[in-house]
């Protein structure tokens, strides 16, 4: 007995030792990808380059890379965001495929099986083969690069987390991680759909009520001009009129974009500023990068997975954009019989469990979707039916001498549709809203009937799209609202609401030439026009102004959640109960605390939803809100800030909210987060001796 329990309690403490050797050999592995972090120093000797290339990394770790050649220069461009960002285009990629149940298991089957309804991947596949030689060379010269990165650099901390390794880069990769951002600012079939149930339950009269064009107190046409700004609503409207207007309940991913020519600056300069409002979250939407070799010098903000500069400028030209919020597809009910050769089966891969098949409905111009109610529609969309890659007008941008130059490289963007300012470095600025609208009589609003599926819906004209000629005195805006005053009508279901941009038309009417510092302090502008409003009516006394440490700012935003609330496609039921306001008002006041606190968004990492949250960025404190131009809502924001002085480029800058890594023991994992908070706009070093000036560490890429 004696000797069988010495040989249980040795055999225990073998399992034991066994069970703390493997936590810690695991512990050890996850901690090398914490703590470690791709090299930003010295050389790297045998990789596919032609010559030696310089990759400088600023105080914020941005990399500044200067090759002799393009392929070089893309090749080592993929390198850094290989290095610095490859978790983030991993989880991308698999997003945008449907692939996460490969990795996550069946909790995330049901998001890949919903995002099969697009297929992303033939769409890449044939936007690849429409692609010109030169652009060709470039994907795969930056597929490279992100290819010879995984294999040199240490594997990311998420990877050791989940234990698997990512499989290499290809070019089609590239395109579909550029589609995110594509679907992100589209209307699709789940933005149409409770439109169509207001439409079917009470007709167009039902339908205007629920979904305003746009609020016409507050009309701020880019088209319009300056002269009809005033400094409050154009007309007086009840507080029911008021709430009607706040009650779009779309996530509010847009932009702010405005541009003033050489003739409005203190300084002779055009200046261009733009923020994008896009999802919150680590790492952030976007990448810093400046790019030189001989026949090219650009610098600005790229998506991750993506060769060039997406936003930003080069020597001469600087190019700003935001959503264009018009009709981007058509969407149909089903006719009783489909082709039957229409279907397709998918498989997925599903880890821990056996593959899963699913059928899908695709033909040569159609496919088929379904609601997040449940809902199967017919879906037109020319990005399906004639695929081509808007990486090709960014290229194009990238290399334009004039705003003359990026208007003619527009005219050949495909999409998604956005309203683009331009500056260039003599003085002009222009506007032009690019992209394929279809010129559809439904507009979006409702499903077509099946009837329908015999009319096609040609795109209008690049011509016949809303624009100002470049021009030294011109003065431009958008907000993702209606940017036309009358005559030039676009398709649209419904604009965003006008309040950021007549508060931004209003900001620019109040001065009579601008600078840097005055477009910097614009972009963090917090006064709410229509909560303004609902206060006044509520008998609140405020501001307007959305700070900080505004208590009457949480007591206001309290009082809109509550009567605006209700279902999607339903009016709130404060419209039909006027009376309600004041009680509410008065209950919104219990125990309010600061905006910072209550209007506090935390930046998750992915990884948050399986509670691992040591790899979450700072949290922002509130400031501002869905109607203020510094855009703060639960769960999206300003992804970046941006003021360009044309000619000039040192003098202006740009910051993100977090950080340029991914990587939590690189030092600039969330870096900049102080600087967001405070309202910093951070230079981003152009020219040569500013780069020097700047530069903290020295990489170079050496051939073999």
């Amino acid at each position: 007995m004696k000797t069988a329990l010495r040989w249980t309690a040795r055999a225990a403490a073998a399992v034991l030792l066994a069970i703390v050797l493997f936590v810690v050999v695991c512990a050890a592995y996850v901690l090398a990808g914490w703590f470690g972090h791709a090299r930003v120093s010295g050389s790297i000797f045998g990789l596919p380059v032609q010559a030696p290339v310089t990759i400088a990394r600023d105080d914020r770790g941005i990399p500044h890379i200067t090759a002799a050649n393009d392929h070089d220069l893309i090749f080592a461009q993929g390198y850094v965001e290989g290095s610095d960002r490859l978790f983030q285009m991993d989880l991308l990629r698999r997003v945008m495929l449907g692939e996460l149940a490969a990795i996550f298991g069946p909790a995330a089957l049901e998001h890949d099986e919903r995002e099969r309804d697009v297929p992303v991947r033939a769409i890449a596949q044939t936007q690849w083969e429409h692609l010109d030689p030169q652009s060709r060379a470039s994907f795969i010269a930056f597929s490279d690069g992100v290819n010879a990165a995984m294999q040199r650099e240490p594997l990311p901390v998420e990877f050791r987390i989940l234990a698997y390794r990512p499989r290499p880069w290809t070019p089609q990769d590239s395109l579909a991680v550029a589609m995110a951002t594509v679907l992100d600012l589209t209307d699709d079939w789940n933005d149409i759909a409770p439109r169509d149930a207001a439409y079917r339950r009470g007709g167009e009269r039902l339908y205007d009520r629920l979904f305003p064009f746009t609020d016409p107190c507050y009309n701020a046409p880019v088209l319009g001009g300056l002269a009809h700004i005033a400094a409050g609503p154009r007309c007086k409207r009840s507080a029911l009129s008021v709430l009607q207007s706040m009650s779009d309940r779309r996530i509010p991913v847009g932009s702010n974009e405005w541009a003033a020519g050489g003739a409005q600056t203190l300084d002779g300069h055009a200046l261009l500023a733009n923020d994008p409002h896009l999802g919150l979250h680590m790492p952030g939407v976007w990448y810093l990068v400046d790019l030189r070799s001989p026949d090219l010098h650009v610098a600005g903000a790229t998506l991750p997975g993506s060769p060039g500069v997406v936003l930003g400028h080069n020597e001469r030209v600087a190019w700003a954009a935001t959503n264009g919020t018009v009709t981007s597809l058509s969407a149909y009910l089903p006719p009783k019989h489909l082709d039957p050769n229409g279907w397709q089966a998918e498989t997925f891969a599903v880890r821990f469990r056996p593959d899963v098949t699913a059928p899908y409905y695709r033909t040569r111009d159609l496919f088929g979707a379904r609601t997040k109610g449940g809902r199967f529609v017919l879906v037109r969309w020319d990005a399906y039916a004639h695929p081509d890659s808007p990486v090709t007008t960014f290229t194009q941008l990238s290399r334009a001498g004039s705003v003359g130059d990026a208007l003619k490289a527009l005219a050949r963007y495909p999409g998604p549709t956005q309203n683009f300012a331009l500056a260039d470095s003599a003085g002009n600025v222009a506007y032009a809203l690019a992209g394929d609208i279809p010129d559809d009589p439904v507009r979006a609003r409702w499903f077509h009937p099946s009837t329908d599926l015999v009319r096609r819906y040609a795109a209008i004209p690049f011509a016949r799209l809303p624009k100002i000629a470049p021009s030294r005195n011109a003065i431009v805006w958008t907000a993702n609202n209606k940017m036309y005053a009358a005559g030039t009508a676009v398709p649209s279901p419904q604009f965003a609401n006008p309040y950021r941009a007549y508060r931004i038309a209003q900001l620019l009417r109040a001065r009579r030439a601008y600078d840097v510092a005055y477009f910097a302090a614009m972009q963090l502008d917090v006064l709410s026009l229509p909560e303004r409003e609902l206060a006044r009516d509520a008998e609140i006394p405020w501001d307007g102004l959305m700070r900080g440490d505004s208590t009457t700012a949480t007591i206001v935003q309290r009082l809109r959640v509550r009567l605006t609330a209700g279902k999607p496609g339903r009016l709130p039921a404060v419209l039909n109960n006027p009376g309600a306001i004041r009680p509410a008002a008065r209950s919104a006041r219990v125990a309010a605390i600061p905006w910072r606190d209550a209007g506090a968004d935390p930046v998750e990492h992915a990884l948050a939803a399986l509670h691992i949250n040591i790899l979450n960025g700072v949290t922002l404190p509130g400031n501002g809100d869905a109607f203020t131009v510094h855009m703060q809502s639960p769960g999206a924001s300003q992804s970046f800030r941006a003021v360009w002085d044309a000619g000039n480029w040192d003098a202006g800058g740009i910051i993100i909210p977090q950080g340029e890594s991914g990587e939590p023991g690189s030092g600039h994992y969330t870096d900049q987060a102080a600087a967001w908070i405070a309202g910093r706009l951070w230079p981003l070093p152009f020219s040569s001796a500013a780069v020097a000036r700047a530069t903290q560490h020295t990489l170079t890429l050496l051939p073999k």
